[in-house]
């Protein structure tokens, strides 16, 4: 693949920053194989390429695949470890078997709902009254601080239920040691207790340096005294302070669906990068970046204005919120325009506070570290890609191909047919949309029939707005010539659909030479980045139908046609069969021919017919 001419590893070795960030490797296909959180991302990703260092066997296999690699820069090592969980759960790489499990990291749940608050350790963020501080990654740092803020603000740590329950049970032993004012006795007000729970609010957003130093102060004067274990224990406590300090930008507290957008801009080259966080269900599950043609005199809130129209005019899926580095020009007419397009409202915000900031931040600061070390490559990725594209629009004289769809069919003689679809954005393979046949109508090897039938199962989903059917192709790419572009065009023409179709038309040594289009064949130059995509389209559409072929194979459940009928097991398959010798032979049998032979009775055979001919005739 060309992944690997233009992605030269040793040199992007050198690129690596030395902050924390989590890296993801991919393999030839542009699949992810693996997601790991580093300290330094230059020391941690150069391990797997360094001859000397000792590797694992699954290591050892991974390297191996490893085809290029990106990362994502984070401001600590907690953000990095929740924003790999995260990833892992998204993309299940199939290197990481150990960080499969699916865990929850814990939250600092404070009740502020109830008259007399408590603080709790929390495994899952609920829609309640509760404030929720979080997650963090070390369990044991929750632990410690919730007893350090019950102790040094007597916050209680039973469930009882007050004021109602007040005066029902004797005070228990925390107010006898000074740890609990036992309000369950009303012997501290509702005001003077919420007084010690907003001084527990504010530790937990941060301001707790007042705490670490008088905890600074006691393990100084118990080293001076040569009490070491209690000095230690202090230290302890003191890093477990500033282990649940460190804000966690990575996930929300709300559980929605937004996308985070920051620019950074290059005037001398006329170059920008846009980047985009997305954030699924309050977790932040991946980013793209996107490279930009300027000028000196853009204004960044007008690039970033033209970037959001742009690209949410070709995008199929809107979350409810847009959160930007910076305020833009129309930002209310853009407001409007994504509301119509999602069906629900759209808010365009600037945070100015909070983790929501830190967040958008932490996208500027990638976009930043994209401009400045990988201009170059991007230039190539993106000449690879949209500029590939691009080419075939001009080739074919098409005013958009952004979404091209292209059809194999894999078949054994003898054996059933499948078909395959592949799908291709903007240059890249969306293997999310990729489908799988099998071939239900035709029987034997006939790859015109059987493209037919794909197509047609394919188109009449859409219509029926089949989920994972309904976005259409802007352009359909068939592996062959003429006749494959007619069995294409004579089914979009039957269930009402005006689509380009383009053939791949190959040579006697099966690469291909050209386009075949309106009844002609263009060439195509074998140097441009056009017939590149061409080529990796035609050799994925390959590669997924002989894999799905081969999968059925290896499962044992590549068998006959007639396995595929309800009703037709493996005894009357084989009598079939042996009576009419042929699959031909029995799909032109009668009902009563049919249900003459051993082990089949008449409704049987009228299955048969209605299979093979969707009706009985």
């Amino acid at each position: 693949m060309e992944a690997s001419k233009e992605f030269v590893i040793e040199e992007e070795l050198k690129k690596l920053p030395g902050q924390p960030g989590v890296y993801i490797m991919h393999d030839a296909h542009d699949a992810i194989i693996y997601v790991g959180k580093a300290v330094s991302l230059k020391n941690r990703v150069r391990q797997y390429f360094q001859k000397g260092y000792k590797k694992s066997p699954k290591i050892v296999r991974m390297v191996g695949e490893i085809d290029h690699f990106e990362y994502i820069v984070t401001d600590s090592e907690l953000e990095a470890l929740v924003l790999e969980s995260n990833l892992i759960k998204e993309h299940r790489p199939k290197y990481n078997t150990m960080l499969k499990d699916d865990k929850s990291y814990p939250y600092i749940r404070v009740t502020v709902g109830e008259a007399y608050p408590r603080i709790l350790i929390a495994r899952s963020m609920r829609k309640d009254s509760s404030r929720y501080f979080g997650p963090f990654t070390n369990a044991g740092a929750v632990r410690d601080t919730i007893e350090l803020l019950r102790k040094l603000y007597h916050i209680r740590t039973c469930a009882k239920r007050l004021p109602e329950d007040t005066g029902k049970e004797r005070p228990c032993l925390y107010y006898h040691i000074g740890q609990c004012q036992a309000p369950c006795q009303g012997l501290i007000s509702e005001k003077e207790y919420g007084e010690n729970v907003r001084k527990v609010l504010e530790f937990l957003k941060g301001h707790y340096q007042d705490e670490i130093a008088s905890l600074g102060e006691k393990m100084a004067q118990a080293a001076s005294e040569m009490k070491y274990e209690e000095a230690a224990q202090y230290r302890d406590l003191i890093q477990s302070i500033r282990q649940i300090g460190e804000r966690q930008k990575i996930t929300g507290s709300d559980g929605d669906d937004r996308d985070v957008i920051a620019i950074a801009m290059d005037n001398d080259e006329s170059n920008a990068v846009a980047q985009v966080f997305f954030v699924r269900s309050g977790r932040l599950i991946g980013r793209e970046h996107f490279l930009l043609t300027t000028r000196d005199t853009d204004d960044p809130g007008m690039v970033l204005r033209s970037f959001i129209s742009q690209y949410y005019a070709g995008t199929p899926f809107i979350p409810k919120e847009l959160m930007l580095g910076l305020d833009i020009p129309e930002r209310e007419l853009l407001e409007t325009w994504l509301t119509q397009k999602r069906g629900s409202r759209v808010q365009i915000r600037i945070p100015q506070k909070g983790m929501k900031e830190k967040l958008v931040e932490l996208a500027g600061e990638n976009a930043k570290m994209v401009l400045s070390r990988d201009k170059e490559r991007l230039k190539r990725e993106e000449e690879r890609t949209r500029g590939a594209v691009k080419e075939i629009e001009n080739l074919l004289k098409l005013e958009n191909a952004a979404r091209m769809e292209a059809y194999d069919i894999s078949n054994i003689s003898g054996f059933e047919s499948v078909g395959s679809m592949i799908v291709y954005e903007n240059g890249r393979p969306k293997r999310t949309d990729y489908r799988k046949f099998k071939i239900k109508w035709v029987q034997g090897a006939d790859d015109y029939a059987s493209l037919a039938e794909v197509l047609t199962r394919r188109f009449r989903r859409a219509k029926e707005n089949s989920p994972g059917f309904t976005v259409l192709p802007d352009l359909i790419l068939m592996d062959g010539g003429k006749g494959q572009v007619g069995v294409a065009e004579k089914v979009l023409a039957e269930e009402g659909f005006r689509i380009p179709v383009c053939g791949m038309v190959k040579d006697d040594f099966h690469h291909t030479r050209g386009l075949f289009y309106k009844g002609e064949e263009i060439p195509i130059e074998k140097d441009s980045e056009g017939f590149r995509l061409i080529t990796r389209i035609q050799d994925e559409v390959h590669r997924f139908a002989i894999e799905y072929h081969r999968l059925l194979r290896s499962k044992g459940q590549v068998h006959s046609i007639l396995d595929d009928i309800d009703g037709v097991g493996p005894a009357r398959r084989r009598a079939l069969m042996q009576k009419f010798k042929t699959f031909e032979a029995v799909k032109e049998a009668s009902v009563e021919e049919l249900a003459d032979t051993p082990s089949m009775n008449t409704a049987a055979a009228r299955k048969v017919r209605v299979f093979f001919h969707g009706e009985e005739i």
